[in-house]
């Protein structure tokens, strides 16, 4: 072996030949295992749980779920434009034949925790056919990139987040194969990545865009056949369809309570001011996932850059970093010019939800953009990083305080970047300069592990703990708070409340709490009132605020009351 330059000659103890089909079942047999592990990790994390705690996105997916299953529909605070079934449709066995709401509610965890999880396989598999990285560097980033919060997150609640980000990197691996080898097969993948992301979420509608370049690109460069792209395009107008079939099923019931993008949006960036706020956010989007992967997002984006320009790992590497870059930008203008246009609501200091699904792909290929090139290389990538992290924490900084001197405190906190608080105890604030001292520690530790190979498996063990317990403070901190606070105090069925009572819901009660109570209804669409309940009212929920004036009375309607928790402000009441 090299030693300091010099090969010597080692003499060692005879070592056991592991026969070759046995050695290949090994990394199958520990990508099982992992995805297994990811899984139980997830399910674990989601034990307390019990009702949903995203509202009304989550609400919005349960219902119409409910309605694919076969069973009554409800709200959503989806808007036409915009409205997608695929995540219901792939949670709605969770609602097929008669459970409990917590049943069907614990199932859904599963869905997403077995989704979720095949993130971990999914890694490797780009760590090893897009990077070209060793089988156990490709391994241990891949459990680092799969315990991201960013990702695992969304695991625990009924969000559609859960599955985008393994769908990201399927979707990116078919481009890379459909660049390198193509064919009707590889592209047909492709599209159906593509349309399942359309059929998912509406910021498939980037991806959409971002397909329709590369099909366009690819077709004027002659790289593809008008075989291969109609077998590019196929999938996804089909998948389109899919998404209309299942909104006509729906019919009217589930109903909408979102209003369409439209004046409001146009007028919030139809100016130059409005172009600077957008322009702020998208940037804070990205200076966050440079910071949720300890600076990884900043290397891959200099690595990236310069591939597009003199392409090191082969043309399909680059056409991928292209496309990858490309969706990394539209997703985050795109969210930011949506979110704009919502004018009842204060801004937000930063809302990261639609890019969080990148930042495993961006870890991996930063991890990768430090592995076998030169020291100077590694300095000028990992300097990128820096500058990214630390001009962006200023900027942020002085937006933050811009807002705050005319009087608008931008809204921060819930699930606008869980992450992001954990690693800067930033619960009640945003800290953009913490936020850097931790993404320029991470750079420190890419440095390491780039100069020493020998400590880049402590390194990644040091990254997945560091997201483990990330993902430990956010439950405790932040999810168990909010389960405790937004899970009714009693069940609806421990109040007396059967299957064939037809049961209605004030608006007076909190809503999260109203939203709560109505899902535990599983036999009928809990609608609401305002002060006089329906007529054909078995049941209703409403306000109880002992002493205050909102307090309602149902013996002047005709009620008796079941129970409740004054402390919650709701009780159930049931007419005579």
């Amino acid at each position: 072996m090299a030693v300091g330059g010099e090969v010597v000659e080692r003499v060692d103890a005879p070592r056991r030949v592991i026969p070759a089909g046995r050695r290949a079942w090994v990394v199958p047999a520990l990508l099982l295992f992992g995805w297994l592990l990811g899984v139980a990790w997830r399910m674990w994390l989601s034990r307390h749980v019990t009702m949903p705690i995203a509202h009304t996105d989550e609400d919005s997916y349960l219902n119409t779920a409910r309605a694919l299953a076969g069973g009554p529909g409800g709200f959503s605070s989806e808007n036409g434009p915009l409205r997608r079934v695929g995540y219901p449709m792939l949670i709605s066995p969770a609602f097929v034949g008669e459970r409990d709401f917590a049943d069907s509610y614990r199932l859904v965890q599963l869905i997403n925790a077995a989704v979720n999880a095949a993130l971990f396989p999914l890694a490797y598999l780009l760590g090893r056919r897009m990077l070209r990285l060793p089988r156990p560097f490709a391994l241990g980033i891949a459990a680092a990139a799969a315990t991201l919060p960013a990702a695992a997150f969304y695991a625990e609640v009924a969000m559609i987040d859960a599955v985008l980000a393994p769908l990201l990197v399927v979707w990116l691996l078919a481009v890379h194969r459909w660049v390198d080898r193509p064919g009707l097969v590889t592209a047909a993948a492709v599209g159906a990545c593509v349309g399942a992301f359309h059929l998912l979420h509406s910021r498939g509608l980037v991806v959409v865009a971002v397909h329709a370049g590369l099909v366009l690109l690819l077709l004027a460069r002659r790289r593809v056949t008008p075989a291969g792209v109609l077998a590019a395009v196929g999938p996804v107008l089909a998948l389109a369809l899919v998404n209309e079939a299942g909104i006509r099923l729906l019919g009217d019931r589930v109903y909408l309570l979102g209003d369409p993008p439209g004046g409001d949006t146009v007028a919030a960036v139809a100016s130059g001011a409005g172009l600077l706020r957008v322009a702020a956010a998208v940037g804070t989007q990205l200076w966050y996932l440079v910071v949720v992967t300890f600076g990884a997002a900043g290397v891959a984006w200099a690595a990236a850059l310069r591939n597009l320009r003199r392409p090191a790992h082969g043309d399909a590497t680059r056409w991928t970093l292209g496309v990858a870059l490309a969706t990394t930008v539209g997703v985050a203008a795109g969210a930011s010019v949506i979110l704009a246009g919502i004018t009842h609501k204060a801004p937000d200091a930063i809302y990261a939800r639609y890019v969080q699904m990148l930042a495993p792909f961006w870890l991996l290929v930063g991890a990768a953009a430090l592995c076998g090139v030169t020291v100077r290389v590694v300095r000028g990538r990992l300097a990128v990083a820096a500058g990214l992290l630390t001009v962006g924490a200023a900027l942020v900084a002085a937006r933050l305080d811009w807002a705050r001197a005319r009087g608008t405190e931008l809204r921060y906190g819930g699930f606008s970047a869980p992450d992001l608080m954990a690693l800067t105890g930033g619960w009640r604030e945003l800290r953009p300069f913490t936020a850097a001292l931790v993404g320029l520690a991470g750079c420190a530790s890419l440095l390491v592990a780039a100069r020493a190979p020998r400590l880049r498996a402590a390194v990644v063990a040091v990254v997945v703990v560091v997201n483990v317990a990330t993902m430990q403070v956010i439950t405790q901190r932040l999810v168990r708070p909010m389960a405790a606070a937004y899970t009714p105090s009693v069940a609806v069925a421990d109040l007396g409340v059967r299957p064939g009572d037809r049961v209605y819901a004030s608006t007076g009660v909190p809503y999260v709490i109203r939203f709560n109570l109505s899902h535990q209804v599983t036999w009928t669409d809990v609608r609401w009132f305002t002060e006089r309940p329906p007529a054909r009212a078995d049941v209703v929920f409403t306000r109880w605020a002992p002493g205050e004036t909102d307090d309602w009375d149902g013996t002047r309607h005709g009620f008796v009351r079941l129970g409740g928790d004054p402390e919650q402000f709701w009780a159930a009441w049931r007419r005579l």
